[in-house]
């Protein structure tokens, strides 16, 4: 069986000058011996010709290429953020009068172009218990064009039934579009039946915290009507990745493998012991999180359980404290996104989905305590977790 590792592994890139790492290409435009192949590059009939940047470049190839291979699909087109891929695929998918089928727990900011913007455009999006099969398929309706969710769901770690939505999905003659963003390498959505894989680079992708990016996978044929020149929104609405970005992120990539599972078997570790402290975790790892049999069925296990996990600690004063003190003692940053060496935290009622109203985020069962850790790649985990524990115990947290 293909693994998403080896496939990276497997790609073989040489730069200009026999470099192991490809050439970057620092332009913008590119050009052409003989004008008619300037007219047929343009309407993309040039194999291996560059017309302009925002259409695409050699470094944006090379790593559209890798996460391709990573996500087993035929190809991708990397973006600026993962907003701008998003929004691309959604734009692209959906017109006036159109409907989509969305998981109530997503990424505060997917959640507010679905519920505040795509309406300007006479878009609109069912929120419905992405758990609860039965739902999701009684919010369709004659207009709906895709279900959208995310693997494991943005603040709650929620998990999907990828296989099951897919058949919902084909059953309808509609799209399954799933941000994995929480689970590189862990799940493979493409597998499972998915049309459309959506990352944030940002996060574990990256891995450094010093670049912002996003990626559409898909088929070739989806691939090229978000490139379109005519009508592609990826093309016209302009998210474009910079290619020394994208070759930044294109040499991280590579140890993606070894960084999963290390985020993995210390949020294991940390989630294990809490959990056994008595704290209220939810963990995909632990026996006590509703989907974890699920989650086994998809996963690919060599890689774990993934690095998010998130403690109930009651009240956000009481979250705001901890955090503070966990920083102050060089556990980590109290700093939004995840994905990086460092732990993270934060409170994401109060910042990363702060777009979802309060009776909403009630109603999902997102409690103003709750803090989301993405754990980083500390060696000396027990020793993290010794610290961490004594952070809660000043804080009346543990007694």
């Amino acid at each position: 069986m293909s693994k998403p590792a080896n496939k990276i592994q497997d790609l073989q890139y040489f730069g200009e000058f026999g470099g192991v790492n490809p050439s970057i290409s620092d332009s913008a435009t590119y050009t052409f011996l003989h004008a008619k192949t300037m007219l047929d590059t343009f309407e993309g009939h040039a194999e291996g010709c560059y017309l302009y940047s925002r259409h695409t470049s050699p470094s944006n190839l090379y790593l559209s290429e890798a996460l391709a291979a990573m996500e087993f699909t035929e190809t991708a087109n990397v973006a600026a953020s993962g907003m701008g891929a998003i929004t691309s695929v959604l734009l692209q998918v959906c017109g006036a009068g159109d409907h989509i089928v969305s998981s109530r727990t997503i990424y505060g900011g997917t959640y507010a172009f679905l519920k505040n913007f795509a309406p300007k455009l006479q878009i609109t999006t069912s929120f419905v218990d992405i758990t609860s099969l039965e739902k999701v398929e009684a919010a369709i309706t004659p207009t709906t064009k895709m279900i959208y969710c995310e693997a494991v769901s943005n603040p709650l770690l929620e998990i999907a039934n990828i296989a099951e939505l897919s058949k919902i999905a084909k059953k309808h003659q509609i799209l399954l579009v799933v941000d994995n963003t929480f689970s590189p390498m862990i799940i493979s959505p493409k597998k499972l039946g998915a049309d459309v894989t959506i990352h944030s680079l940002t996060k574990f992708i990256n891995g450094t915290n010093d670049t912002v990016g996003g990626v559409v996978c898909g088929t070739q044929e989806f691939i090229d009507s978000l490139r379109n020149v005519n009508d592609g929104a990826a093309m016209l609405l302009g998210p474009v990745m910079d290619s020394l970005r994208a070759a930044s992120i294109l040499k991280n990539l590579r140890t993606l493998h070894i960084r999963m599972k290390k985020h993995s078997e210390n949020a294991l570790y940390l989630a294990t012991h809490f959990e056994k402290d008595g704290l209220r975790v939810v963990y995909p790892g632990l026996k006590s999180h509703k989907d974890h049999e699920l989650f086994k069925s998809m996963y690919n296990a060599e890689y774990g359980f993934g690095g998010l996990l998130t403690i109930d600690v009651g009240t956000l004063e009481k979250a705001n404290e901890l955090m503070e003190l966990m920083q102050h003692e060089n556990l980590g940053y109290l700093a939004v996104s995840l994905g990086f060496y460092k732990t993270l935290f934060s409170a994401p009622g109060a910042s990363t989905s702060s777009e979802i109203p309060e009776e909403e985020q009630e109603e999902m069962g997102l409690s103003d305590g709750i803090i989301r850790f993405s754990i980083g790649l500390d060696n000396d985990i027990e020793r993290t977790y010794v610290a961490m524990k004594k952070c809660m115990q000043q804080t009346g947290i543990l007694k």
